[in-house]
């Protein structure tokens, strides 16, 4: 049953953007029914939708530093002084801390280059 909880887990995780994928254009640019691919878009434009996209994105990290936070607690509840269990459960802690780190710089960065263009 373990064996199969994490890749069901990163199987849910990695089919996400393709099935929302189909209301990409709209989450980016917030057009309605008629939107049918990138409209023309000025240079405030493009930083609103950089800064939705990096919006979206960094709630999805957020999420699924989470996830991977219970599973490593899950493993560490489990381990019962196992050492390769405690090892693994770290490793599932330190790779969702690095994407909390990704998720950061990723609003910082567009919050740096919005200041640089607009200022």
């Amino acid at each position: 049953m373990k064996k199969i909880i994490v890749p069901i887990l990163l199987f849910v995780l990695v089919m996400f953007p393709f099935v929302a994928s189909a209301q990409i254009w709209d989450i980016i640019f917030g057009g309605g029914d008629d939107v049918e691919g990138p409209p023309d878009l000025d240079e405030d434009d493009m930083l609103e939708a950089l800064e939705r996209l990096t919006n979206w994105l960094f709630t999805i990290l957020l999420i699924t530093a989470v996830i991977f936070i219970i599973v490593a607690g899950f493993y560490f509840i489990t381990a019962q002084g196992e050492p390769e269990k405690v090892k693994k459960a770290r490793l599932f802690i330190l790779w969702a801390l690095i994407g909390v780190g990704v998720a950061v710089a990723s609003v910082g960065l567009v919050a740096l280059v919005r200041y640089i263009v607009e200022g």
